[in-house]
């Protein structure tokens, strides 16, 4: 069942933490080495009331959300942590085509740990295990895209589709396909509009990483009810 003193308190949270975290790490996180050519918008330059205030929207609707739809379960502390932190990598991503790594790697960290404690004060072991298996193998699927395809997705989209595959995973197979899946077909129908609308030049690597995180909201919803649906 919704529980909406749970959406409250996650969007609260997720709001006030991302306004005070977004500036914050702007401003520390290390520059990439970019390709002969290649130019972008310092992370610095990004710290600005105007960001912080972004990420807060963001995060507090993404936690909110999520937050109401699951309850105080065992994946509450990591979907805040994760809803925190991909609303600051929402916001990075569509202003400069990059996801800084400095911040995919310990929110891996902190999600993994918060999942493992929630197992071991839960028993749902079973969750953990199909949480790694789902970061593994949502990791793999984008790492042969990235191969295959190169420019299709970035280096950085590979490194974000693990994370979420581990917090989708926790909640189950439903919600992690449709939540993984659901980036691709965001991504690709707003993908074209924007295109149309000139907002993305043509054959311009638009991000995508801001598509990953709404469809991976769109999985904790929809994950459940198409599971059902195609098991009868």
């Amino acid at each position: 069942m919704p529980d909406l003193i749970a959406g409250l308190v996650a969007a609260v949270c997720c709001a006030v933490a991302a306004y005070l975290l977004g500036p914050w790490l702007l401003r520390r996180i290390p520059e990439p080495i970019l390709d002969e050519g290649d130019t972008k918008l310092l992370y610095a330059e990004l710290a600005t009331p105007r960001a912080a205030v972004w990420c807060a929207v963001l995060a507090g609707l993404a936690g909110g959300l999520v937050g109401w739809r699951i309850g105080f379960s065992g994946g509450y502390v990591a979907w805040v942590a994760l809803a925190i932190a991909g609303a600051v990598l929402g916001y990075i991503d569509a202003r400069t085509r990059y996801l800084p790594s400095a911040i995919i790697w310990p929110t891996y960290g902190v999600v993994s740990v918060a999942l493992v404690v929630a197992a071991a004060v839960t028993g749902e072991w079973g969750s953990l295990r199909r949480a790694a298996i789902a970061g593994l193998i949502g990791f793999g699927v984008f790492y042969l895209l990235w191969f295959v395809l190169p420019g299709g997705v970035g280096f950085g989209d590979v490194r974000l589709s693990g994370l979420l595959g581990i917090a989708l995973g926790w909640l189950g197979w439903g919600e992690f396909v449709s939540g993984l899946y659901g980036g691709f077909l965001l991504g690709a129908v707003l993908g074209i509009v924007l295109t149309l609308a000139r907002v993305f030049k043509r054959k311009e690597m638009f991000p995508f990483g801001p598509f990953m995180l709404a469809g991976a909201v769109v999985g904790v919803f929809a994950g459940g009810p198409l599971e059902r649906l195609y098991l009868g």
